[in-house]
């Protein structure tokens, strides 16, 4: 093997490219073969005496708990929580994490970074070009690099990311590792918000005074026994159920079947307000409310100027509990700048819905109990901030907030909102922050005149324009100029918009690091790239149900962290020793001493509720049940004493007018909801003649979010001729010649790709669906390369939903579609980087 001298600055001396030799053959090799049997048993065992032993270990997962099946050192089969009565079939994706071809095996080096270090070409990250180093080595950079940055730039300078969905468990957090360390060296800039419900978390506290989208829900059983009718508004709970941020029950099923049971016999009417025919729709059997793509504020305006005009609305409700109605009216009325009334026939242009059904559902919603359950997926659009903002005003002016069955939800696709909480606490957390009373190494908090926190769906647009103003919920953020940014356990190059984009912006950083399990588009285009384990090869504790609360699971070791990967404790732990924190750092405590004080922390806060045994005894059976909770009405104090129980807003009122929105003087977000066109729309709208489709990228339903898309098998089970799938109308597909299981390119200016067609009549014309998380695979690290896998980022509008949250508005994309001609280019997301020896 050829040895790199780091001084050396030629590319040229003495290099030879060699895909690593585990992706010969990898579909047809086991993973036995793969890894070997070193890594599969430990040292002081033979093969023979391995090879007799199996026994069930349990722990848990996003997609549920299970127990796995242990033999010869390898997980060989899993088979869900014996309590888990709906348990998802991602669960057979497991093994596939695992044992991916994918995995992060060792500390790998981009090769141009290793000879140039902060000099080195940036054009060229992306072109997946590594060189394997020792895990001292690779600590020893990243140390170095932030001694650098702290001591060249300051804090300003460097950016720690760990926003998203991790794995579940709360000692091996990732994020609260990365934050706790990093911040024993320096300060640093950070994110606020997230992907999943930016525009929603910040609208609603000052209209319902909370973020809502997080909170709590009316529990199932009191919708079930008093909704007349439930309104799905572009949400879809069959399929987003399946995963959890904890370890998920799947609880909520038992309240759906009996939903669809109560469909059937007519008792309850359900109505799906949705372009699409969803998953939930043709599970329950309901009803389909057709509407065009981004047109639910319009909708909803004439709506309420229904209920108006016929005297549907309850006007005691808003008296007592609401402020602004007056000044809202106003606007539906034509009484403002823009003097247009929002009739039905005037909404009926733009929505898609003939006038005489906009009236019809102002009379159905209003006519006995009505549970509004709205999605996330409206939120992240263009002025995603108004359709919240609108259904919260739809649900005073039907005055039944408060009551059973009733008002509005945000979040009942969600962790299983809605079954009813224990009340038990769960195990306690790693600490994200350093101890009380600890200094960093480097004390500076000078950032240069610049914001030390910036909305996270606009980092990209910070790293091309530093020293740029922004609004951002009344405040003016100014960007920093980042030349270093880390993240770990989330995956921007899943979550971010406009892929070529950030092309340009990465190449702006001088050194980009990430600590992962799996090879993903983040490593690829980083420098610096570590190899975490999977949860499954350590030991943990996650509470059993994220508002559930079910119970409490100890999430056993599976098998030993394979190739060079390790837990984020240990990476953190001997990073820290680099600047002498590592005992601060651990507190001096062991994994399983921390394990035991989390557990503790349990215990003791639920002493008089439950007789929790000690932590041994608790390992040893690996799980403790809390039980079942009480029936619980959202905002149902509120309701019954508005002045004592006050809702958070700033007049403690529903604010259907923000006199605090208005003062910020917005152009895209102003003091009540209000219709405001889209940069581009389908159906008739702006750029809907170039770009004629729109592309719906949502959830998955057979992943979470990027994570899985790795599992091999799994991943088969869907996937179009190794591609994703884009799910289209059959009209949409004969027009343009495509054929159930061609390859088709998916295009529009901002990018490209290719995915497999799935003809499904689900999707209305015009409307086509790639979902997100699907891995980024270019055909190489040039700007508008072609994604040979279908990721739908290629083609997402990177611009912030307004003034307000400044979040993202991934579902504004209007798209062109054709069938591919020629051979296609292979699919090169999977399986790792080129190893330079």
């Amino acid at each position: 093997m050829t040895m790199f001298n780091k001084d050396k600055k030629s590319k040229n001396e003495n290099v030879s490219v060699s895909r690593r030799s585990f992706l010969k053959g990898m579909m047809a090799t086991s993973a036995v073969a793969v890894i070997g049997p070193s890594l599969l048993v430990p040292k002081t065992a033979s093969a023979a005496t391995i090879a007799e032993r199996a026994e069930w270990k349990l722990t848990g997962s996003h997609w549920g708990a299970f127990r796995a099946k242990i033999h010869g050192g390898k997980v060989t089969e899993v088979k869900a929580f014996e309590l888990d009565k709906y348990p998802t079939d991602m669960l057979q994706g497991i093994e596939g994490i695992i044992y991916s071809p994918s995995r992060v095996r060792y500390p790998m080096v981009r090769l141009d970074w290793y000879l140039n270090r902060e000099k080195s070409d940036t054009k060229q990250r992306g072109d997946n070009r590594f060189i394997r180093v020792t895990w001292d080595q690779a600590l020893d950079m990243f140390y170095e690099e932030l001694e650098r940055v702290q001591n060249t730039y300051g804090p300003s300078g460097l950016h720690t990311g760990a926003n998203g969905w991790r794995a579940t468990g709360q000692l091996h957090s990732c994020g609260s590792h990365m934050a706790r360390a990093i911040a024993m060296h320096g300060a640093s800039v950070k994110d606020v918000g997230d992907y999943s419900t930016g525009a929603g978390q910040t609208i609603l506290p000052y209209v319902l005074g909370s973020t809502e989208v997080y909170a709590p829900g009316t529990s199932w059983q009191l919708i079930l026994d008093n909704s007349k009718t439930i309104i799905l508004w572009a949400t879809d709970p069959v399929k987003n159920l399946q995963v959890g941020w904890n370890c998920e029950t799947h609880d909520s099923f038992e309240y759906l079947e009996a939903l669809r049971d109560k469909v059937a016999e007519k008792k309850i009417r359900v109505i799906s307000v949705d372009p699409v025919k969803n998953k939930t729709q043709n599970f329950l059997g309901n009803e389909h409310r057709y509407i065009n793509p981004h047109t639910d504020v319009p909708f909803m305006l004439a709506v309420a100027h229904t209920m108006v005009k016929e005297d549907l609305h309850d006007k005691k409700f808003l008296d007592t509990y609401a402020l602004g109605f007056d000044e809202f009216l106003k606007y539906v009325q034509g009484e403002t700048e823009d003097k247009v009334e929002k009739t039905p026939e005037w909404a009926s242009e733009i929505c898609g819905v003939s006038p005489d059904d906009i009236r019809d559902f102002a009379r159905l919603i209003t006519n006995g109990r009505t549970q509004l359950l709205f999605g996330w997926s409206i939120q992240r659009q263009e002025h995603g901030e108004q359709p919240y903002w609108m259904g919260a005003v739809l649900a005073a002016m039907i005055g039944q907030i408060g009551l059973p069955g009733g008002g509005i939800s945000y979040g009942h696709h969600y962790s299983s909102i809605g079954v009813p909480t224990s009340g038990a606490v769960g195990a306690g957390a790693f600490p994200r922050n350093p101890d009380s009373g600890q200094k960093p190494r480097h004390e500076s908090k000078d950032f240069k005149g610049a914001s030390s926190t910036i909305p996270v769906a606009r980092f990209v647009d910070a790293l091309q324009n530093p020293g740029k103003v922004i609004e951002a919920n009344g405040s003016k953020i100014t960007f920093p100029d980042i030349k270093m940014m880390v993240f770990t356990g989330c995956n921007p190059w899943h979550r971010h918009q406009d892929r070529n984009n950030m092309k340009v912006a990465f190449q702006k950083l001088e050194t980009v690091i990430a600590i992962d399990y799996n090879w993903t588009a983040t490593c690829r285009f980083s420098d610096i790239v570590l190899p975490a384990c999977t949860q499954y090869e350590r030991n943990d504790l996650d509470i059993y149900g994220s508002y559930r609360a079910k119970g409490l699971l100890g999430m056993k070791k599976l098998v030993d962290p394979l190739f060079q990967s390790k837990t984020d404790f240990e990476i953190f732990t001997e990073l820290t020793k680099r600047w002498g924190k590592s005992k601060e750092y651990t507190q001096g405590k062991s994994e399983v001493q921390w394990l035991e004080k989390l557990y503790n922390k349990s215990k003791d806060a639920n002493v008089g509720k439950w007789d929790m045994p000690d932590f041994h005894e608790f390992w040893k059976e690996g799980y403790f049940h809390f039980g079942d909770g009480e029936n619980w009405t959202r905002h149902a104090d509120f309701r019954e004493d508005p002045e004592v129980n006050a809702l958070g807003t700033p007049s403690g009122f529903i604010e259907i007018y923000s006199r605090k929105i208005a003062r910020f003087g917005y152009e895209h977000c102003k003091g009540h909801p209000m219709w405001f066109e889209k940069t581009e729309r389908s159906h008739g709208g702006p750029k809907s003649a170039e770009f004629p489709v729109w592309m719906q990228s949502c959830h998955p339903n057979k992943r979470l979010h990027s994570q899985m898309c790795e599992s091999e098998k799994f991943r088969a089970t869907y996937t179009v001729q190794g591609r994703e799938p884009v799910y289209m109308n059959s009209v949409d597909a004969k027009k343009r010649g495509i054929k159930d299981g061609d390859i088709v390119r998916v295009f529009n200016d901002r990018g490209q790709l290719l995915a497999g067609a799935v003809i499904d009549d689900n999707y209305p014309v015009s409307v086509i669906r790639i979902e997100e998380g699907a891995w980024y695979s270019p055909e190489d690290e040039s700007i508008g390369s072609l994604c040979t896998y279908g990721d739908p980022n290629n083609l997402t509008m990177d611009v912030g939903t307004s003034e307000l949250a400044q979040a993202t508005s991934a579902n504004t994309c209007q798209v062109e579609f054709e069938k591919f001609k020629g051979k296609a280019p292979a699919v090169n997301a999977f399986g790792g980087p080129i190893e330079i020896v």
